[in-house]
């Protein structure tokens, strides 16, 4: 079959698709009454006749309609000049955005001539008649309710009318406008409507114009476009959709498809793999790249994001902490958290199981922070600690020595950093001794690890004691400046718990107890386990008593809870070494602050309060030294008769009992 392409209707070819139509109603010259395009727009307005004879025709509902919309009255305006509703209107949508793909198609004695579409309109029934009925009942509301009213009360107040300048539009607000719902149904408003004519099917105006949907002339000269090879007629006939792209739903910033992914290059690939799964075996990266990936590639790359851990990558700390940013549980810049999560993957390399305290103490940081370095490569076990995620991958160990060896001397590097900025101790360097690995872990009872940890206890204690007493012969000789390291003289045997094994290493033993620098056992009132020098203990009071007064100074109240994290971010700027770190329990932390001149309010909480007991803990400082003092004293006596005052009778209590009115401006100072 020849095609020809003809072009006497480019640009002017419009299909309607009617909806499907009642039995009062037939699409015709006679039924069409009036038609109207808006060109720009490609909107079209039909009226259509409706047959009022036709048996399936309600006269009843149509006259209802009628009346409804124009009234009792009937004039020029009227809507239905009948009393009936005969006749209805129809509106046009666009049914494609895009139609250059469509065409009509005319077959006519072994030939098909193709005429492209301009546009393909769907119609619709449009009830503007109905706004039009509803518009007539309020004006008939509104008369009726002025004409009940008297002429005084028709007549206008006198109001005042404030003029406004308005300011010249910026080049900002401009767009929106223009972009604005509000100025785009203007300008479409302001486009005019053509009025067409309506030719039946068997006028002879129609048949003229049919027979240019045929090509006018055959000439292959002119039907160039044909003249194609058949992959490139394909292409002419099927293009690629530019819209589809488009109109593709955007997904989430940190949702990224399997396919999408591997359009990237290859460094982008594993950095975003490694990134959002951070541990994961060689193996399984080598299968999310797909086949044919080279592997040599993807080792050099995966070095760029990644350090090796028991065989296994885990994603560099440097990635998942970029560089300005900070941790959003406590604030703190992203080169800290990077050292902390460092220190928790070395651990890893050493042993297979790390405990959170030993994490908390060593790099001062808040435990929110420290779960989440311990979630993204381990998993918690019960009365054990943290064990790595992964088994060891031994295949990968095998196959790629060199790699091993290079990450093995990229780890030395990173524990002695390590080493200067915590001060670590022999303890922490040296991985304790385990059975050998199995991927089944020998249970032992907790009667076994208690008696294992007795055992550790007296083997450890005459060693102990040697370095207490060496130490101290050494303090006694030159106490003024030996800078005590209190770190090394734990020494009193603590009575051994039946819930978990006690290990007395150095390090540990001054931890016991310790988040962060503090008990969590309020009745603990020996710090280092009661072997701390006289000296030592003052110097370690006046820095606790320096920190409270200068912190309730500028907070004036402050919950025990609230204190102690200001007093853990106070630990983590000290330098390693201060003499605050020999472990402050909750009783010596609460008794500085009674001793620096705050009191303890006891506020009323409700009973069913979700508190904590810190919380409920309530410390304001008593005198301040200022003109408010006595003001804020008869404010926190309030307090403690009820949870919640309104601020009335705050102010009505405080000129009671000062004698003067205070101003809202001083009674505001006061609160604040």
């Amino acid at each position: 079959i020849d095609v020809f392409l003809a072009r006497s209707l480019l640009e002017k070819l419009y299909l309607f698709q009617y909806p499907i139509r009642p039995a009062s109603m037939t699409y015709d010259d006679v039924t069409h009454l009036s038609a109207k395009i808006k060109p720009k727009q490609q909107k079209v307005e039909l009226e259509m006749a409706i047959d009022t004879l036709n048996p399936n025709y309600c006269r009843s509902k149509g006259e209802q309609i009628a009346l409804n919309v124009d009234g009792t009255c009937t004039d020029e305006t009227s809507t239905y000049s009948s009393k009936l509703m005969d006749k209805q209107t129809f509106c046009s949508s666009q049914a494609a955005s895009n139609v250059s793909r469509y065409a009509a198609a005319v077959y006519k004695k072994g030939e098909l001539h193709l005429t492209p579409l301009h546009g393909i309109l769907q119609l619709r029934p449009s009830f503007t008649y109905l706004d039009k009925a509803d518009a007539k009942h309020r004006e008939r509301e509104a008369a009726n309710e002025g004409g009940d009213s008297s002429q005084d009360e028709a007549e206008d107040d006198v109001k005042q009318i404030t003029v406004r300048f308005s300011r010249p539009e910026t080049e900002q607000a401009r767009q929106r406008r223009v972009q604005s719902y509000e100025f785009l149904q203007k300008r479409q408003a302001e486009e005019h409507w053509v009025h067409l004519h309506y030719y039946g099917l068997k006028d002879s105006r129609s048949e003229h114009e049919r027979q240019y949907l045929f090509s006018q002339g055959h000439g292959l000269a002119e039907n160039t476009e044909l003249i194609k090879s058949p992959s490139e007629y394909l292409m002419m006939l099927m293009p690629p959709s530019v819209e589809e792209e488009n109109d593709k739903p955007m997904a989430p910033s940190n949702v990224l498809s399997m396919a999408q992914l591997r359009t990237l290059p290859l460094a982008d690939q594993i950095k975003i793999l490694m990134k959002n799964v951070k541990v994961m075996p060689f193996a399984n990266l080598m299968s999310l790249l797909g086949s044919g990936t080279d592997s040599t590639a993807v080792l050099r790359c995966i070095q760029q994001v990644a350090m090796l851990v028991q065989g296994n990558w885990v994603v560099k700390s440097d990635v998942l902490y970029p560089k300005d940013t900070s941790s959003p549980h406590s604030g703190v810049p992203a080169e800290v958290l990077c050292r902390g999560r460092d220190f928790v993957m070395w651990k890893f390399t050493q042993d297979r199981w790390v405990v959170r305290k030993e994490v908390a103490a060593v790099t001062k940081l808040c435990p929110e922070d420290v779960k989440d370095f311990l979630e993204h490569m381990s998993v918690a076990r019960i009365n054990k600690g943290w064990e790595f995620m992964l088994p060891y991958d031994e295949d990968f160990v095998k196959k790629h020595p060199d790699i091993v060896q290079r990450q093995h001397m990229l780890w030395m590097g990173i524990r002695a950093k390590l080493e200067k900025v915590y001060n670590l101790l022999k303890e922490h360097l040296t991985p304790k001794k385990q059975e050998a690995q199995s991927a089944h872990p020998l249970l032992v009872s907790g009667e076994q690890r208690v008696n294992m940890a007795k055992a550790k206890v007296k083997q450890n204690y005459g060693q102990l004691e040697k370095e207490f007493q060496k130490q101290k012969v050494e303090m006694k000789s030159n106490d003024t400046s030996a800078k005590m390291d209190v770190s090394n003289i734990c020494i009193k045997e603590e009575p051994v718990s039946d819930e978990e094994p006690m290990d007395t290493s150095a390090y540990e033993g001054m931890n016991n107890g310790i988040v962060n620098g503090l008990h969590a056992e309020e009745d603990s009132t020996d710090s280092l386990n009661g072997h701390l020098p006289g000296g030592c203990i003052d110097r370690v009071a006046q820095e606790l008593k320096a920190f409270v007064s200068s912190t309730f100074k500028k907070q004036f109240v402050l919950t025990l809870s609230e204190l102690k994290r200001l007093f853990n971010l106070h630990l983590a700027s000290l330098p390693p070494g201060h003499t605050l770190f020999s472990g402050i329990s909750d009783k010596m932390l609460q008794d500085t602050v009674l001793d620096t001149g705050c009191k303890q309010i006891l506020v009323p909480f409700p009973p069913q309060t979700a508190a904590s007991p810190d919380e409920l803990k309530v410390y304001a400082l008593w005198e301040a030294g200022d003109t408010y003092d006595q003001h804020r004293q008869v404010l926190l006596e309030i307090f403690s008769k009820n949870y919640r005052v309104r601020r009335n009778v705050i102010q009505n209590q405080l000129s009671q009992e000062c004698g003067e009115d205070l101003n809202k401006q001083e009674v505001d100072r006061v609160l604040k």
